[in-house]
């Protein structure tokens, strides 16, 4: 069934939407407050990793007196591409990376993409995955896990 989104905000009409989410008792029963505007991640070597990212995902780097690095996408990308922000911290990666970006190569040859960050540094990385599973687990020069998905993620 599709659903209509309202004109007022990227929310589904009370009679398509279903029941609503509920959090700490509470129901959720306004438009969309929120959505993802930035990536951060944690690095011990700063420079390796703005060179892998920036190179993975086309981004220029504009490197901070903060310890830290930002990466943003080409001025012709849509307005609601997400930047990163490369965060150096000294304590240890510990198991797998809870969250990690999923991604998509921009012209669909995920083996093509898979090769080519596998040539910028990136490894094979092990989760538990299967070969028939619809995406290609890596893990970045510090052992930070991400996705190639083999489909677009939205229906």
């Amino acid at each position: 069934m599709r659903r209509q989104v309202t004109s007022q905000a990227c929310w589904p009409s009370t009679e398509d939407r279903g029941p609503l989410p509920v959090l700490a008792g509470r129901a959720f029963t306004g438009p969309m407050a929120l959505r993802i505007a930035q990536w951060t991640l944690d690095v011990h070597d700063l420079d390796l990793m703005a060179a892998f990212w920036s190179a993975a995902l086309g981004y220029r780097v504009d490197r901070g007196d903060d310890a830290g690095a930002k990466l943003y996408p080409p001025d012709d990308a849509p307005p609601d591409v997400l930047t990163v922000w490369l965060q150096r911290v000294d304590e240890p990666k510990r198991d797998k990376v809870r969250g990690h970006p999923d991604l998509r190569p921009a012209d669909g040859d995920v083996d093509a993409e898979v090769e080519r960050l596998l040539g910028l540094g990136a490894r094979h990385a092990d989760v538990g995955q299967t070969d028939d599973d619809p995406f290609v687990v890596l893990a970045d020069p510090e052992g930070n896990e991400f996705c190639v998905l083999r489909n677009e993620p939205r229906r």
